[in-house]
């Protein structure tokens, strides 16, 4: 297995490079789908998927990077240490489970250190059907001048108000409020878009190419962001009933928590990408999770996606302040050091492996 430390990058370039090699390294092949822009260093943006095990394989184990792009730091290395553990994809092969990994579903934004799309959207509130009237949260508006103030730093009156809204409402009615998921402001924190993006028409195809021969699909998604610091809550988000929380809890534990039920970290999001996307699978039983690792306090991460959305909407600013506000984002959603990726790696390989164990559990 790898040096856990040799796995993790600082660019998406050089994540994207250690991805490739880890599976050149073992024979297997990368498919590359890739983004017409380039990246902030005028590198190729690509989703890129490998496949560890027969492509007619019954049994199927999909672990996806960088839906939220600068959570792709994280989710990456766990990839590429997954590529490398011998043991691993031995236990895998012998189980009759094959192993697709899809590194950096938002490529854009792993460059860009950004949450988002090029067009502002949170991809993990694009899966909607937008043939049909689209959420409103009502709740966002009424926050949304404050959350991005005209000046930033914001002010001692901004940083007040936004106080007293979190003392009369509660930090997790706000947090539910802002991070829910919003149509209606395109230079908004959380907004869901008005069409399918490239990222969320890509990643279908991947789907459909790659899991139609499945009859048993285990789904793991890699965040950061929410939590104690290092801890991986394992967060129901594909299937809003109680039999969908018992089949995860019977393969990934009983500490699994369901956003649908308010007993997880994340609140309860509109246009999820795993709760949709199970559709594409419906020849098979799916099971899926997201490990949502715990980074900073959440009014640090949330201050650092104010100032990055407050940056996206004033691109004139200072390069000294960009810096900054960068920096601040990619702590927010990345702890760079060896305790902290240790605990990444250790709890993801578990999850792993009680789903090559469990995946045909109904």
């Amino acid at each position: 297995m790898i040096d856990i430390e040799a796995a993790f990058s600082h660019s998406y370039a050089s994540a994207r490079k250690r991805f490739f090699d880890a599976a050149q390294d073992h024979g297997l092949e990368v498919e590359s789908y890739k983004q017409r822009m380039p990246g902030r260093d005028q590198e190729t943006l690509a989703m890129d998927v490998v496949l560890d095990g027969p492509a007619d394989a019954q049994r199927l184990l999909v672990v996806s990077s960088g839906v939220h792009g600068v959570e792709g730091f994280c989710g990456s290395g766990v990839q590429v240490c997954a590529l490398h553990d011998q043991e691993l994809r031995s236990r895998a092969r012998a189980r009759g489970v094959a192993l697709l990994y899809i590194h950096a579903v938002n490529p854009y934004g792993f460059s860009y250190i950004r949450r988002v799309t090029h067009e502002n959207v949170d991809l993990n509130r694009n899966f909607c059907d937008f043939s049909k009237p689209l959420p409103v949260n009502a709740r966002y508006r009424a926050l949304h001048p404050l959350l991005l103030p005209i000046a930033w730093p914001p002010s001692l009156g901004n940083k007040a108000r936004i106080g007293w809204q979190l003392l009369r409402q509660g930090k997790r009615a706000v947090q539910a409020a802002v991070s829910a998921g919003q149509y209606e402001f395109p230079d908004g924190l959380f907004f869901g878009g008005g069409q399918a993006t490239w990222s969320n028409q890509t990643l279908r195809t991947v789907v459909r190419k790659y899991a139609s021969p499945a009859r048993h699909i285990a789904w793991i998604d890699l965040h950061t962001g929410l939590g104690a610091a290092g801890k991986g809550e394992r967060i129901l988000s594909a299937r809003n009933d109680v039999q969908g929380l018992a089949d995860a809890q019977a393969i990934w534990g009983d500490d699994v928590t369901s956003f649908f039920q308010d007993s997880s970290v994340s609140a309860s999001v509109s246009g999820a990408m795993l709760e949709t996307i199970r559709h594409e699978c419906a020849q098979a039983d799916f099971n899926a999770i997201t490990i949502e690792y715990g980074t900073r306090p959440l009014q640090q991460v949330l201050e650092a996606m104010r100032a990055e959305q407050w940056l996206q909407n004033h691109p004139r600013a200072s390069e000294r302040k960009t810096k900054m506000i960068k920096r601040q984002m990619l702590d927010a959603f990345f702890v760079d050091t060896a305790a902290w990726k240790a605990q990444v790696v250790t709890q993801a390989r578990e999850a792993l492996v009680q789903a090559i164990d469990g995946i045909d559990v109904r």
